[in-house]
């Protein structure tokens, strides 16, 4: 039977053939705007944790949902398509660190609820609104030893990050996503187990929604973290037949252009996505990076004009105002052009 969810994403290859689709911006950078304090991360309802639990953005999905709901509607307002969850860091392997690991998957509904009232409130035949539902890396690596001492110790395995991913995306397809973003990978190994947590989900459900794939190139070795060029990163993670695939964050769009370039170029049969952040950190600006809304909106529109996009948006440092700029400039150009989309299938199915 085919739900809601799995109609709207339906529409997304078409979309994403015919326009360039606008991603919205940091969540992190906005709620920093908000100068919230300890308390707003609290509320009521943990005021007696006995963990500090400032800059826990998850959580503010209970404590604070109108600040999450506000910045939601700000980049919906500046063009944005597609609303990324607040669920960065909602993994019970993330969310430990707080003591707070039993409540990922009702962060998870919690969070998606948020943005799919935001997209409801703002879609319109002609421009429907996407919810994706936002895999992070957490904060532990199956890859990398983190004992220099020791390169084969490892403090978490595959099976706890596929547990863990799964019970977050059950969350997130409770809460009424369209589709999965697994982002800033910066292992492999880990965006593996979420790959195969998705699938499993997906099998289990008969939920057949679209995923993208996004991994972070963190430094000019043109390299992810664990090791892999653009190009392996791409061959190693094309079984799960993305939606599309991109790159975001650890870089401003000047740093990250031949990386997307080579992207695009090897990955001739998914859609492309980019979400640069806003240059490079600036603690002398009010963002936190060095980046004006027009120089990003600049850059991103250079990638456009090349034919290296499908999706643009904003990561790190970026506000409604850089998506503004993004949406505009690129809105300007053709999507990037690539063969059949792995993803095609759901449309017709």
């Amino acid at each position: 039977m085919k739900t809601l969810a799995y109609t709207r994403a339906a529409a997304l290859p078409e979309i994403l053939s015919r326009r360039i689709v606008v991603l919205d911006g940091a969540m992190g950078t906005m709620i920093q705007r908000h100068k919230l304090v300890e308390a707003d991360y609290r509320g009521e309802r943990f005021k007696d944790h006995p963990k500090d639990l400032k800059g826990n953005n998850e959580l503010l999905q209970f404590t604070r949902p109108d600040v999450i709901s506000q910045i939601h509607e700000q980049y919906l307002a500046a063009g944005a398509d597609i609303l990324e969850t607040n669920t960065f860091g909602a993994t019970s392997v993330a969310q430990d660190d707080y003591g707070l690991a039993p409540l990922a998957r009702e962060m998870n509904v919690a969070a998606a609820r948020l943005a799919r009232a935001a997209c409801d409130k703002y879609s319109t035949p002609d421009k429907p609104r996407f919810v994706a539902g936002a895999l992070g890396p957490t904060p532990r690596t199956a890859s990398i030893s983190p004992d220099v001492n020791d390169p084969a110790a490892r403090n978490v395995s595959f099976d706890e990050l596929r547990a863990a991913y799964r019970d977050q995306a059950e969350g997130l397809l409770e809460g009424g996503c369209d589709l999965f973003l697994v982002e800033t990978i910066f292992d492999t190994l880990n965006a593996k187990a979420a790959i195969f947590a998705l699938d499993e989900l997906m099998e289990d459900t008969g939920e057949r929604l679209p995923v993208i794939i996004s991994g972070t190139v963190t430094d000019a070795s043109g390299r992810i973290l664990s090791g892999q060029t653009v190009t392996a990163f791409w061959h190693s993670v094309r079984h799960a037949r993305p939606l599309a695939v991109g790159l975001n964050c650890a870089l401003g769009a000047t740093l990250m252009r031949p990386y997307i370039e080579e992207l695009s170029r090897v990955a001739g049969d998914t859609f492309i996505s980019c979400y640069p952040n806003a240059g490079l950190p600036n603690p002398m600006s009010e963002t936190g990076f060095d980046e004006t809304p027009e120089i990003t909106g600049g850059l991103v529109e250079e990638f456009a004009k090349a034919g290296f996009l499908n999706i643009a948006g904003g990561c790190c440092g970026t506000t409604p105002e850089h998506i503004a700029q993004i949406a505009e400039r690129v809105g300007r150009y053709q999507p990037r052009c690539c063969g059949a989309s792995l993803f095609q299938g759901l449309a017709a199915a």
